[in-house]
């Protein structure tokens, strides 16, 4: 078995781009996915938009480059949003095929709990996946959430509507649950 890559994660640069585009380029990247496949000038426009949104006040998205081994490989998202005053946040992220299977996405998922529960007072964090994303609903629930229903027609894709299956997990089960004490040897290799 080959060891975990080491992941941190650092908000992202608009220098980026390029890194970016190498995995929203791809059909099989975006696939369950509204975005994509992006060309440089969308994924260019894409990584903009996400640097902008750090100067908003009050910051309601923050996204993160994940650094594999120093290459960034990925990136991850934690948003606000409008749950802000409830203290709700919502996160995703998105890995480069090479890097697939290899623990990665868990590290991103699980850095953007820790900033969401330990760094900003969430209370509650939830995700979602398309219901055909298998590998990305059993990455949901390593990071400890709890499967919470199908919401139907969410997003329109290239082949038709897709369904969001929906994930949740509350501050003190993050803290708490045997599981996460479980996963702490894990988390040390995260860092911001």
């Amino acid at each position: 078995m080959s060891p975990r890559p080491e992941v941190l994660l650092r908000p992202l640069e608009l220098t980026d781009w390029p890194a970016v585009h190498s995995w929203s380029g791809p059909p099989e990247t975006c696939r369950y996915q509204a975005w994509g496949p992006d060309s440089p000038a969308e994924a260019e426009a894409f990584v903009r938009g996400a640097v902008d949104a750090w100067s908003d006040l009050p910051l309601l998205r923050e996204s993160y480059a994940a650094l594999v081994d120093g290459e960034v490989l990925g990136m991850g998202v934690l948003e606000v949003g409008p749950r802000a005053r409830h203290r709700q946040g919502e996160i995703s992220y998105a890995v480069h095929p090479r890097v697939w299977r290899k623990g990665v996405g868990t590290a991103i998922g699980g850095a953007l709990l820790r900033i969401g529960f330990a760094e900003r007072g969430q209370h509650r964090i939830a995700a979602t996946c398309d219901p055909r994303n298998t590998g990305s609903a059993a990455l949901l629930r390593r990071l400890g959430m709890t499967y919470e229903g199908r919401l139907r027609h969410t997003m329109l894709l290239r082949d038709g509507w897709r369904d969001s299956e929906t994930f949740g997990i509350l501050e003190d089960e993050w803290r708490g649950t045997p599981r996460t004490a479980a996963r702490a040897d894990t988390a040390q290799r995260v860092f911001l």
